[in-house]
This record gives structure tokens, C-alpha cells and sequence, in this order.
């Protein structure tokens, strides 16, 4: 992959226009926003996106697909072009699950009818680019124009640890699979590009749960019982504080806690405390060994107060680790599509993300999909009710996906 270094910063400097077939219509373009609105509009949590699935379901079936929904009655994969058994198809994966917040977006029209839910990490614009490839993808199909099958992959429960994408993967649907890619919507970059990034890409993050337990007493004489208020403050000051002098810095091993509960009254010491929060590191083998030292510093922290303790460690999900081939299956395809100016380097953050499991099983890639449009100020971010997107993304999305389709069937 070249370096950016190089490459013009400005969206005039070097217009794309390749020689790749599969560009998005004015028709269909217009139908896919009328799309990802109505998704926007009716927002499912994980494993409960029942009207979304049908609504993939019967778009891919009036293209001529056979779309099979997976075995936990959520989600579905379906194949563009007839696999031959033997060349490995490129999948395509979209997330299909929103979030547990309210929409607070004020003056547009697809604002979520649901009540405290809302589309508000792009998952909606996800499964749109990956539905209108698969349009656009048949459709080259049917003129002999499409190398190798392809896979869509539009996955459930994304937002649910362990992620949706395990159960995907128990339905089948990397069978046959031998690159995977996808995209995720990122405010920070401007609509026509994509950042991209070889290794890892996001981080690890799993969910820590600790209950506490004590005698409690009155707040006149802690000498004789055990000071849960104390313990749990320490615990949330101090555990962090240890482990990030027990890991190489640059594992980047975080502990942040979300929730800390406890007591009742000024003058009684609680019987009862709760504490969780979120571990996430940036590298694979730091995230192996994170359980185990995660362990050993709330207990040793805990015994310091005389605290039961009962620690619920819940493995998320490991770092994306992007495929240096397939970046540059992206890269190529981009170029292709917008012209080498739309390319951008990005860095790897501390969110999590379940495509990563799937990159256990094959190589593939995520790329960030610039989702804001140039110029816009707000500062918008994923997992806000605000939270909006420029909708000349699934245009960019679409024809990216359609691209990287033909030039893996390309090399096969």
C-alpha cells in the first residue's frame, strides 16, 4: 500500500472515475437512503432485529437472491452468483443491531420512532452499503460481469458481548469464505474517503463486574467491620492504578469503570457494593493474560479491606486485526472508485468491535467509512443520540464493496 504522505489532501485535487463496472444509479441510490431511513426509523436491539431481517430478506428476494436468515432467527447471508466449491468467496459483513438510547436528533424526518432507541453507531448505513453491493453485484451477475461469488453477511447482536458475530459464524456463514472485509462509519472523516490501517484497527474490550460484601455496621466505629464504601473506592482508584504498572505500556490495558454503587444511609456502613466497567487493551496478547491479572489485583486490593469479593470477567471481543492483502484489496479498490486522494491513514482505537472474530477464522479488513460532511462543525460521535451521518456515504460504501468485490474475483 503506498504511502499518504505523498497523496493530495483536498477532494478536488484528483477525481476518481476507473475502469470498474458497478457504480450506483441515481434510481438506486435514492432508494437505498429511502432505505437506511426507514431502518433508521424503526431501530432493533440485538438479537431482536426481527423487522430489520425482513426487510433485507425481501429486498434481496425481489433481486432474484435466495437470502437464508441464520439459525438464531435474526440476521441472514446470502450469495450473489452461483460458488463453484472450490474458489474462496469475498464476504461482505454489515452489523444490524442499534443501541438502547433515545434519539435526540431534532429537524429530520427519520428520526427513530422507537422509544430510547436509536441507530446511533451506523449500523443502519452498514447494512445499506452491504445490501445495495449485493444489488449492484447481482445485476453484474446477470451480465456475466462478476468473476466469483460473493457472500453478504448482515450480522445480528454486534452490540451484545461476546458479539453476534459468533453465532454468525456457528450458522455457517464463513463457508466457502476466504477474505472477509467491512466498513464502520466514522464522524471524523469526511464523506468520499476511507481510512484505513494494517494490524490492529480497534481494541479489545471486555466487561469486568465485581460485587463486594461485608458485615456493615455503624459509620461510628469502622474498626469493627468492614468498610465496603473504602474497599470500593480503592478498588476503583487503585486496581487501574496496578495494572497499568503490571503490563508493557504499550499493550495500552485500560480499566474504566461505568458503575459504582453502594449504601443507603450517611451513617451506615453498606453490606453490599457493586462496582463494573469496561478492560480494553490494545494488543492480542495483553488481552490474553488481562483476565488472570485483572483477578489477582482486585483481590489483592479487596483482602487489603477484608472485602468478600465476587469478580464476573466476560470475555468481549479481541482487537481487529486488519490483513495487510486485503488493506490493500481496499486500497486498490478505492482508488479505483474515488481516486488515491480519498485514502487517508487511521489509527487504532480503544473501541471494540465483534468482526474481529471473524478475522480469527480468515484474513479480511475493516476501513473507516467517512460519514461527515466537510465543513460540519458539530463535532458528532458514535453512541450519542445525535448522532447523523452524510448520506453520499452509502454511495461511497456501495461502490467501495462492488469494487473490492471485482478485484478479488479478479485474482482468484
Amino acid at each position: 500500500m503506498k504511502s499518504r504522505a505523498s497523496r493530495p489532501h483536498s477532494l478536488a485535487d484528483q477525481p476518481g472515475g476507473g475502469a470498474l463496472p458497478g457504480r450506483l444509479g441515481d434510481e438506486l441510490r435514492a432508494e437505498l437512503i429511502a432505505f437506511r431511513r426507514d431502518l433508521h426509523m424503526h431501530p432493533e436491539l440485538g438479537n431482536q432485529e426481527f423487522r430489520t431481517t425482513a426487510a433485507i430478506k425481501d429486498r434481496l428476494e425481489k433481486a432474484g437472491l435466495k437470502p437464508k436468515v441464520l439459525a438464531v432467527g435474526t440476521g441472514l447471508m446470502c450469495d450473489v452468483g452461483e460458488w463453484d466449491g472450490v474458489t474462496p468467496m469475498l464476504a461482505l459483513r454489515a452489523d444490524i443491531d442499534a443501541l438502547p438510547i433515545p434519539d435526540t436528533k431534532a429537524g429530520v424526518p427519520y428520526r427513530s420512532t422507537v422509544p430510547d432507541r436509536a441507530h446511533a453507531c451506523g449500523h443502519d448505513v452498514h447494512t445499506t452499503t452491504v445490501l445495495g453491493a449485493g444489488l449492484v453485484l447481482a445485476g453484474l451477475d446477470r451480465q456475466g460481469l462478476l468473476p466469483n461469488a460473493v457472500r453478504l453477511i448482515f450480522q445480528p447482536a454486534e452490540e451484545v458481548l461476546p458479539g453476534g458475530a459468533v453465532d454468525a459464524i456457528e450458522s455457517g456463514v464463513l463457508e466457502g469464505v476466504g477474505r472477509i472485509i467491512g466498513v464502520h462509519c466514522d464522524p471524523k472523516v469526511d464523506v468520499g474517503r476511507i481510512g484505513l490501517r494494517i494490524g490492529a484497527i480497534t481494541s479489545a474490550c471486555d466487561r469486568l463486574e465485581i460485587t463486594l460484601d461485608g458485615p456493615g455496621g455503624h459509620t461510628a466505629r469502622p474498626h469493627l467491620t468492614t468498610d465496603l464504601v473504602t474497599a470500593a473506592a480503592r478498588i476503583a482508584v487503585d486496581v487501574p492504578a496496578l495494572l497499568a504498572r503490571r503490563v508493557d505500556a504499550r499493550a495500552g490495558l485500560a480499566l474504566t469503570w461505568g458503575r459504582l454503587e453502594t449504601g443507603h444511609a450517611p451513617n451506615v456502613i453498606p453490606q453490599h457494593a457493586e462496582l463494573s466497567g469496561t478492560v480494553r487493551c490494545l494488543n492480542l496478547d495483553a488481552w490474553r493474560e488481562a483476565p488472570d491479572l485483572v483477578h489477582a489485583a482486585v483481590d489483592e486490593v479487596a483482602g487489603m479491606h477484608r472485602a468478600k469479593t465476587v469478580i464476573n470477567y466476560v470475555r468481549g471481543v479481541p482487537p481487529v486485526v486488519n490483513d495487510a492483502e486485503s488493506i490493500g484489496l481496499l486500497d486498490a479498490a478505492m482508488t479505483d472508485r474515488r481516486g488515491s486522494y480519498a485514502i487517508e491513514d487511521t489509527e487504532q482505537s480503544l473501541g471494540g468491535e465483534d468482526f474481529s472474530w471473524y478475522l480469527e477464522q480468515v484474513p479480511g479488513a475493516m476501513a473507516r467509512l467517512g460519514v461527515r460532511t466537510p465543513g460540519d462543525t458539530r463535532g458528532l460521535d458514535l453512541h450519542r443520540g445525535n448522532f447523523d451521518v452524510d448520506e453520499e456515504a452509502i454511495t461511497v460504501g456501495v461502490e467501495l464493496f462492488t469494487a473490492a468485490a471485482l478485484l478479488d474475483g479478479g485474482r482468484s
